[in-house]
């Protein structure tokens, strides 16, 4: 049965100052997503693009949502399949390409999740879960660039 989701979001440019576009340099990158339930999250340009560092840009954004679906995929699927996690780390990257003529695509993003399960014989499957959480999560079955993943699975310490 297909079911269909909106994820409505709220994004209001806060850098007008007092000129607005009047040149690239006059304005201000910065904006607030509000969606219903979290706070607001307080976003920018890439500072390579005259943003401001402290706030989060959509390339950042972009790779969280596909570190944070894979996850969340993944978390589930171990659940299922009693692997029993204890700990997950993902040091995500994305690749972007500017072209000649301002635009740009991402080429690839590259997850590396480090998971830690409870017992050394858990450990094959939940190497192999990470490729049926790649297929299952929405983000990358979404986006047109290679989305790959590097994991390593380590086992708990004895208490």
């Amino acid at each position: 049965m297909e079911r269909s989701h909106a994820y409505p979001v709220t994004l209001t440019w806060t850098g007008a100052g007092a000129e607005g576009t009047v040149n690239y340099r006059a304005y201000g990158r910065d904006h607030t997503l509000v969606a219903e339930g979290p706070p607001p999250l307080l976003g920018s340009a890439d500072p390579l693009f005259r943003g401001d560092p402290a706030r989060w840009n959509p390339e950042q954004l972009l790779v969280a949502a596909l570190a944070q679906c894979h996850m969340l995929s993944y978390l589930s699927l171990c659940a299922r399949g009693r692997v029993v996690v204890t700990g997950y780390t993902d040091e995500a990257a994305g690749t972007m390409v500017e072209s000649g003529d301002g635009g740009g695509a991402f080429t690839e993003v590259v997850l590396r999740p480090r998971v830690t399960v409870a017992a050394p014989e858990m450990v094959e499957q939940a190497a192999e879960l990470h490729e049926r959480a790649h297929r299952l999560c929405f983000i990358a079955s979404s986006v047109n660039f290679p989305v790959r993943h590097e994991p390593v699975i380590l086992v708990a310490e004895p208490a």
